[in-house]
């Protein structure tokens, strides 16, 4: 915008773009789209920052996995936020109990809590498709 910045302005600007970029891949609708997008990525902060580049590609091809799944999946499967949510279900529960009888007893408040979960998307789900 014309601005002069900082050294540390410079440096926050640079990595919210470094950042910006690198969701961008994931946002890609196809695995095809998302190569496209990485080798974008690679080409253009290579030279500017190897170090970023060469941790952020480091076994990336792993977590274009989701792409074999339905696409109406891929948000859910991208983000961790499903699976954070259930383990702080899971903990919230068993601090409550305290301290489990044997490993039995946890598996079976783990799964309590997991078929709960499902109990809850599989009624969003009806209401969606009403």
């Amino acid at each position: 915008m014309g601005q002069i910045l900082t050294s540390a302005e410079a440096k926050q600007h640079r990595r919210f773009e470094i950042i910006s970029d690198a969701y961008a891949i994931y946002d890609a609708d196809l695995e095809s789209d998302a190569q496209l997008r990485l080798q974008d990525f690679q080409e253009k902060w290579q030279l500017l920052e190897p170090d970023a580049v060469r941790t952020f590609t480091k076994d990336v091809q792993l977590t274009f996995s989701f792409y074999q799944f339905d696409s109406d999946l891929h948000h859910h499967i991208r983000t961790t936020n499903h699976l954070d949510r259930l383990f702080r279900e899971f903990r919230t529960k068993s601090d409550e109990i305290g301290a489990f009888l044997n490993e039995t007893s946890c598996l079976t408040l783990f799964w309590l809590v997991v078929e709960r979960d499902h109990a809850k998307h599989d009624r969003r789900s009806s209401a969606n498709n009403s």
